[in-house]
């Protein structure tokens, strides 16, 4: 890895991203597939996060990142995938407007958090652990404001949770940490909680993508 390449990947998505407006990440698996249960949960928050003007970002793949890309671009809303270079090729799903492929898992990283104001965190494995624990690291050392962060799947990630809980209980981590956690199965609920902790706390309203300098390169969202 060179600090060039590094920095050629930022460069590059901050210029291709500039017009993505307010974004909500969706984390989740890639083994996930179309018709299953958390798929389709997924799909729905895609279609909901666009209705309340939201820009949906995925990390770009099959699986949980196309069920959310493919809900927002249903729905008519805005839908963005940050895909990886992998030894295996990760293929980019179909529902994305815009797209770009880092080469670094943590420059990716920093990309999917940089834009949203919450993040929803679907049923996964180790990259999905990683990314929400990140995030919510961010947030509790106050390098991030408090955006919301909403795990969705009880059954999936209940004994992840009591596990959060205990870390508290034992003093690894403070009291309210948990908190920081909105933990639903039910899409209403958790387009509520957004309604309440990202758009009126931070005064988010949809309005048009400024206008892109195309000697630049720029290049407008749909």
């Amino acid at each position: 890895m060179t600090l060039l390449r590094v920095c050629i990947d930022m460069l590059r998505a901050f210029r291709m991203l500039h017009f993505v407006g307010p974004c909500v990440t969706i984390f989740g698996s890639a083994r996930v597939g179309p018709g299953s249960r958390y798929y389709e949960m997924a799909r729905r928050m895609g279609a909901e996060l666009s209705k309340l003007g939201f820009t949906v970002m995925t990390g770009g793949g099959p699986g949980i990142m196309q069920a959310g890309n493919q809900g927002a671009y249903e729905a008519g809303g805005r839908s963005i995938g940050v895909n990886i270079e992998l030894p295996f090729e990760q293929h980019l799903n179909p529902y994305v407007h815009r797209s770009l492929t880092m080469r670094h898992f943590f420059t990716r990283k920093v990309v999917l958090v940089k834009y949203s104001y919450a993040f929803i965190v679907m049923p996964g494995g180790a990259g999905t652990l990683d990314e929400m624990f990140e995030t919510m690291t961010l947030i509790q050392t106050g390098k991030l404001k408090g955006f919301p962060i909403i795990l969705m799947g009880k059954d999936y990630w209940k004994p992840l949770m009591d596990f959060v809980y205990r870390m508290a209980d034992e003093g690894m981590i403070s009291a309210e940490d948990p908190e920081l956690i909105f933990f639903t199965d039910d899409v209403e609920d958790a387009v509520a909680h957004l309604q309440r902790h990202a758009v009126r706390q931070f005064g988010l309203r949809r309005k048009p993508m400024p206008k892109a300098i195309r000697i630049l390169g720029e290049k407008p969202m749909p």
